[in-house]
């Protein structure tokens, strides 16, 4: 009786409900800034600038990959891929519609580092052929809304809905630095 008690608790524990902090889906984004010292991607990775993120993206020009980086301050700027990048990008992962947001939180002490997928989580759907684009545009104060649905996330509170109607949050991905001209790893 003890056993079946156990199993089903443990059943329980990975059911529909079960509530996971990241993602299923891993974007294996690697980007080593000081190779590329780039400012806009620094802004994000700098704990002592809590409340700035980063949306980063690949893009292709003449058969050439760039990485490009708009904070929510207005800065952009574009980087040309290394060869230590090509390496590390090998299947140009950067979220699951090729954006990824990235930055400190400003309202806890120590700040938390986060990472969110930068599309829609209850517009997008991966799954579903065409892939429809639902990107999340962002302010200065560090909410991302959807234009589709009118939702608005706090970026700075684990990506939790502050407007529209309920639904999921933003998809959290694992997501380390190692300081503003440092490695970011986002899982």
């Amino acid at each position: 009786m003890w056993c079946l008690s156990l199993m089903t608790v443990l059943l329980s524990a990975c059911g529909e409900n079960a509530d996971f902090r990241y993602s299923d889906f891993h974007p294996n984004l690697t980007i080593d800034n000081s190779l590329h010292l780039d400012a806009t991607l620094a802004s994000g990775m700098n704990a002592l600038s809590p409340g700035i993120f980063v949306i980063v993206q690949a893009t292709n020009k003449g058969g050439a990959y760039y990485f490009t980086f708009q904070n929510n301050q207005g800065l952009r700027s574009e980087k040309r891929f290394t060869a230590i990048d090509v390496r590390l990008q090998n299947q140009l992962h950067m979220g699951m519609n090729n954006g990824v947001i990235v930055g400190y939180g400003n309202l806890d002490n120590p700040s938390i580092f986060f990472a969110y997928d930068q599309q829609c989580p209850n517009c997008f759907d991966y799954n579903v052929l065409p892939v429809k684009n639902f990107p999340l545009a962002f302010d200065g104060y560090g909410y991302a809304t959807c234009r589709h649905c009118n939702r608005s996330y706090n970026l700075n509170t684990d990506g939790n809905i502050v407007k529209g109607q309920g639904g999921k949050p933003l998809t959290r991905y694992r997501a380390a630095t190692t300081g503003a001209n440092g490695i970011l790893r986002v899982n």
